[in-house]
């Protein structure tokens, strides 16, 4: 069954003031004031701690971040910890998986399917690899996944490098993974890719995906 679904884009939006945005929305949606609802941002340099992330895994000292302009927070997503900056498509799907979607593995195996499927569209096969979240092209990350869900409706989501910074990586242990490298999509490509046009192939794809109605656009 199709459901209608709005979509936000908000261009580059600090990590802070996001947060606050997807929890003013989760409960918006909780009290069905509102459709299903795609946030679609980039952030500002941050990295982020999720529940089962390990202080080790940030290489950087406190005032090393500081200095190079990058926040540091802990939140409440599942996984590890990770870098949000410029150039990374950031998805937050606000959705109500009730009464037919409550299974949380089919839904973040669903976010994994969207990043797959944008890779797909610049020529690159993008993966899974048993035992970690996010896809991969080759050994290379190209997106990682870190949801959280309260009575069924969901917060956070993906990240997909498109032309992020990728020496940015360095100040972590990458997702706690350390046998992997990271990726974008236009090193993977080898040329220039758009971030306006990632956006467009990223909510297109997750319609597809997810079987929603034609987009509501949100301001």
């Amino acid at each position: 069954m199709t459901r209608p679904l709005a979509v936000a884009r908000l261009g580059v939006v600090a990590y802070d003031e996001a947060l606050r945005l997807q929890e003013d929305t989760r409960q918006a949606r909780l009290r069905g004031e509102i459709a299903d609802t795609l946030l679609v941002l980039e952030h500002t340099p941050v990295i982020t701690l999720g529940r089962g992330a390990k202080l080790e895994h940030v290489l950087a000292t406190r005032d090393e971040l500081e200095r190079r302009g990058v926040l540091l927070r802990e939140i409440g997503r599942g996984g590890d910890v990770t870098y949000h900056g410029p150039g990374q498509l950031v998805v937050y799907p606000i959705l109500d998986l009730k009464p037919d979607r409550c299974d949380v593995r089919r839904y973040v195996t669903d976010l994994e399917e969207v990043m797959i499927r944008v890779a797909a569209l610049y020529g690159l096969t993008a993966r899974r690899i048993e035992g970690l979240r996010g896809v991969f092209v080759g050994e290379d990350k190209l997106g990682a996944v870190g949801v959280r869900l309260s009575q069924w409706v969901t917060m956070h989501g993906f990240a997909l490098n498109v032309s992020t910074d990728l020496n940015a990586f360095d100040l972590i242990v990458p997702c706690g993974i350390r046998d992997h490298g990271v990726t974008s999509l236009a090193r993977a490509c080898g040329r220039e890719v758009a971030m306006v046009d990632a956006v467009e192939d990223a909510i297109r794809v997750f319609t597809d995906v997810f079987d929603y109605a034609p987009i509501v656009h949100g301001s």
